[in-house]
């Protein structure tokens, strides 16, 4: 899906065609991807939060669950020394400006019914 919109020299090019929104809706993607794994769509609403924004960036995956939710790193990978990281400033890089940051780490997120 990302293969034209994938640059890890530049990990913000293309970052709004990499972004993931549930918004009382589900997204396209999110469905295809539980329907290969045999979870249906009514079952993945009731997994997932009703508004869920996730990033997918090269060397990061990060969420935000609601419109004010703190935005949360998911997975982190080491930046090659070369990179332009973290590049200009994207709306989600924007958003985590105005939050306070903490060290960045890695994390599992888990749901249950």
């Amino acid at each position: 899906h990302y293969r034209h919109h994938w640059f890890p020299e530049k990990p913000f090019k293309g970052s709004g065609y990499r972004c993931i929104r549930i918004n009382h809706r589900m997204d396209p993607i999110i469905g295809r991807a539980a329907g290969r794994v045999g979870l249906s769509l009514a079952r993945l609403l009731q997994l997932l939060p009703r508004e869920l924004t996730l990033w997918v960036d090269p060397f990061e995956v990060s969420y935000r669950i609601g419109d004010d939710g703190s935005i949360c790193v998911l997975y982190e990978a080491t930046k090659p020394p070369s990179s332009s990281y973290p590049g200009p400033l994207t709306c989600k890089n924007q958003m985590m400006l105005a939050c306070s940051a903490s060290p960045s780490k890695n994390y599992i997120v888990t749901v249950s019914s």
